[in-house]
């Protein structure tokens, strides 16, 4: 109890927890040097309302370092789960994670892209349970008649908390940037046809064996409202993935206070 008292010093955020975590809870989080990953798995807790073995779970799959949030700079980092603290705001930082792990029964060795697609169907209930709660199934390989043209989209969801369509699509090879065209197609007619009043624009997930950092950023897709991610099928061991994870991270950071070509912080 002295240690939960050092951990958690402000009252309002006390408060705010104990509403809805247990003791069992508390002693979950107690363990976790890193400030910023104890703050992010103690409000995505409250929110989500896990049990003491999901957030157990969550806790040794190394969550917080999967997520878009912990490649931004502590500042940044703070602000985003001030805003879930005390608003209750989702961010798609929060809610997107690289890599996925999908180790799904049956995608050992050689397999398609629609194998994977049925083994995530299949397994429905994991997979909604790694990206995390709010996602909800819409359809599978959605028809888009665009022009002259069918299109068919792998998996279309809807986020109820980021209140935006989610388009996944599924690749077997590393990302190729010339896709890029064809997934702002997919979310402008998503915007155009699907997109109810009051909800935000859709998003894209691109689920790929993996993508070159250098042509993530210089297509600037976050701003297109793309995003990649790795996933995986088999687990490496736990430590190579935690290194592989911070390593991840602390290039990200250090790209982020960059100075920019103009002189300015990037």
């Amino acid at each position: 109890m002295v240690r939960f008292a050092e951990l958690f010093p402000e009252e309002r955020i006390v408060v705010s927890l104990t509403q809805v975590l247990s003791w069992a809870h508390i002693l979950a989080l107690l363990p976790l040097k890193d400030h910023l990953a104890r703050e992010f798995y103690a409000e995505m807790c409250r929110v989500e309302r896990w049990s003491v073995r999901t957030l157990r779970q969550k806790i040794g799959g190394m969550l917080f370092e999967r997520t878009a949030l912990s490649k931004n700079s502590e500042e940044l980092i703070r602000r985003e789960l001030t805003a879930l603290r005390d608003d209750g705001r989702m961010s798609p930082e929060l809610v997107f994670r690289d890599p996925y792990l999908l180790d799904f029964p049956g995608l050992s060795g050689a397999y398609s892209e629609r194998d994977l697609e049925t083994a995530i169907l299949r397994e429905m209930e994991r997979f909604l349970l790694e990206p995390g709660s709010g996602f909800s199934f819409v359809a599978r390989q959605k028809r888009m008649s665009i022009g002259r043209d069918d299109f068919n989209l792998d998996l279309l969801f809807y986020h109820r908390l980021l209140r935006r369509l989610v388009a996944i699509e599924l690749k077997l090879e590393a990302f190729p940037p010339a896709h890029t065209g064809q997934m702002e197609l997919y979310l402008r007619w998503l915007d155009k046809h699907e997109r109810a009043p009051g909800e935000e624009s859709p998003i894209d997930l691109i689920l790929c064996a993996g993508a070159d950092a250098e042509q993530v950023e210089l297509l600037q897709l976050d701003e297109k409202s793309i995003r990649i991610a790795e996933y995986l099928t088999e687990l490496p061991p736990v430590e190579l993935l935690r290194e592989r994870l911070r390593r991840a991270i602390t290039v990200a950071r250090e790209q982020a206070v960059l100075p920019s070509p103009g002189g300015g912080a990037a």
